[in-house]
C-alpha cells in the first residue's frame, strides 16, 4: 500500500514560526526514513488543507492526516474534518485517516517538568513553595481545549513541590497572564516562572517575551523567569511515531477524534465557527 502521512502545522503570521515546522517535519524525516512525509498549515501559509490533502493523496492510496496541534478546538474538531471530507470526494481511490491531536499526555507533562526545571535554575533554584507557575496557552473559545491547560496544570502542581500552579491565556478566553500574577504577588510569591504552552514561535510567543518585560518592570520586587516552547522536544515525535503506527497497525482506538458529536461541534454545526485570532 502506497501512503502519505501529512502533518498539519497551524500556521502563523510570523514566518519564522512556519519554517519551525517545516524544520520539525524535515527532522521528523531523518528519524522515520520510510515513511513519505508532507507538510500542510491551517492558515497563514501558501499550502493550506485543500492544497496539502490534494499533494499528499497523489499516488497514495491512503494518506494518513496528522495534526501538530496540541489541544482540540475548532480547527481540530471541525475545520480539518471538513476539508477531510471534500478531499475523499476528489480523491475516491484514496483512503483518508485522521489520527488525533497532541492532547493531554505524560509525555507532554514530562517536558512542561523539564522547562520548570530549567526556569528554576535560572532563578538559582529558590523555594518552590514560593515560587508561583503559569501555564500559559493560546486560549480557545473551546472549553474542553482550555480544560487540558488545566489538566497539566493540575498534573504538575501533583508532581511538584509547588504550591501555586495556575494557568492564563494570551487570548480569546480568561484569565489573562497579567491577572494571573497579580494574584500570585498577592499572595506572597517571590519568584514566578511562566511556561508558554506552545508548540513553535509566532507573534504570541514574542508578545509573551515583551509581556514578561512589562511585569519585570511593574514588579520589581519579584523575579520572573520564562520557559520555552517545546515542538523540537522528542517527546513530540514519540507523540506523533505512536499516532502513526496506530493506524498502521490497525488499531481504531487511536484513530478516533476527541469530542464526536460533542456540544461545542453541535452548536458549530447549526450557528457556525467563531473561532478568531486577535
Amino acid at each position: 500500500m502506497s501512503e502519505t502521512i501529512l502533518l498539519i502545522g497551524h500556521g502563523s503570521r510570523n514566518a519564522e514560526g512556519n519554517r519551525e515546522i517545516e524544520a520539525f517535519a524535515e527532522l521528523w524525516r531523518t528519524r522515520q526514513p520510510q515513511w513519505r512525509i508532507e507538510v500542510c498549515f491551517i492558515e497563514f501559509a501558501d499550502v493550506l488543507l485543500d492544497g496539502g490533502l490534494d499533494r499528499a493523496a497523489r499516488n497514495a492510496s491512503r494518506v494518513i492526516v496528522v495534526p501538530l496541534i496540541l489541544n482540540a478546538a475548532g480547527h481540530v474538531k471541525m475545520e480539518a474534518p471538513e476539508h477531510i471530507a471534500q478531499a475523499r470526494l476528489r480523491h475516491p481511490d484514496t483512503e483518508f485517516l485522521y489520527v488525533p491531536n497532541l492532547g493531554a499526555d505524560d509525555r507532554i507533562l514530562k517536558i512542561l517538568k523539564r522547562n520548570l526545571n530549567k526556569a528554576m535554575s535560572a532563578l538559582d533554584m529558590p523555594d518552590p513553595k514560593n515560587t508561583g507557575v503559569i501555564i500559559l496557552g493560546r486560549g480557545s473559545s473551546d472549553r474542553a481545549a482550555n480544560g487540558e491547560v488545566a489538566k497539566m496544570a493540575r498534573w504538575l502542581l501533583e508532581e511538584t513541590h509547588h504550591e501555586l500552579v495556575d494557568i492564563a491565556f494570551t487570548g480569546i478566553t480568561f484569565p489573562r497572564l497579567e491577572t494571573v500574577v497579580q494574584r500570585q504577588v498577592k499572595l506572597g510569591m517571590m519568584q514566578i516562572a511562566v511556561l508558554p504552552y506552545y508548540l513553535f514561535t509566532g507573534t504570541l510567543i514574542e508578545r509573551i517575551g515583551r509581556q514578561i518585560e512589562h511585569l519585570r518592570l511593574q514588579y520589581p520586587q519579584v523575579r520572573f523567569a520564562s520557559g520555552s516552547y517545546f515542538g523540537f522536544e522528542d517527546e513530540i515525535f514519540q507523540l506523533l511515531d505512536e499516532r502513526v503506527q496506530a493506524v498502521q497497525s490497525g488499531s481504531t482506538q487511536s484513530a478516533t477524534m476527541p469530542c464526536d458529536g460533542c456540544k461545542y461541534r453541535e452548536f458549530a454545526e447549526e450557528h457556525g465557527d467563531h473561532h478568531h485570532h486577535e
